[in-house]
């Protein structure tokens, strides 16, 4: 199963902060931030989407209904469990 430190952080493609993104077996995937704009970003934090098999943010899981913000690494890293199991 992969974790928070599985993640490639590469710089955000609008320019402040960093995004690793990161598709599952089962379809789903994680979008991962941290910028200045991100909810909990300025706090060194991270924010997450569920996003699907094309990168599109998906909005009714069990892990979230949009993007989750003030994540600690190890917040990301439950989320990324979750969302390898779903169907």
């Amino acid at each position: 199963m992969k974790e928070f430190k599985d993640l490639e952080f590469k710089p955000h493609p609008l320019g402040d902060g960093i995004q690793a993104v990161m598709h599952f077996e089962k379809g789903f995937g994680v979008s991962v931030v941290q910028t200045p704009y991100s909810y909990g970003g300025k706090m060194g934090l991270y924010e997450l989407a569920v996003i699907d098999s094309e990168g599109q943010v998906v909005y009714d899981t069990p892990v979230a209904d949009g993007v989750v913000g003030y994540l600690r690494p190890e917040d990301v890293t439950d989320a990324m469990l979750v969302i390898q199991k779903l169907k």
